[in-house]
């Protein structure tokens, strides 16, 4: 009978969207380095992206939260 072949799970994502950048701006000074081997540039490509789509989920949670409070809209940011 012949053997099935295991993939490897991805490791799970950050709890919270501090710790995936952290993890993100790592792993992009890593993959810029040029000192990965191609096996782990695909790797490192697929995590990367996995990590900015959580990222950027967070982040569209949060603005569509600002949203509600101001009443539907998106005010610009005022720095005072």
């Amino acid at each position: 009978m012949p053997k099935a072949a295991t993939a490897n799970p991805e490791p799970a994502l950050p709890d919270n969207y501090e710790a995936a950048l952290r993890e993100l701006e790592q792993l992009v000074g890593e993959l810029e380095s040029g000192q990965m081997p191609l096996d782990q540039l695909l790797t490192g490509y697929q995590r990367g992206a996995a990590l900015l789509g959580f990222c950027r989920d967070k982040l569209q949670a949060v603005e569509n939260q600002i949203k509600v409070l101001d009443g539907g809209q998106l005010k610009p940011w005022n720095e005072a």
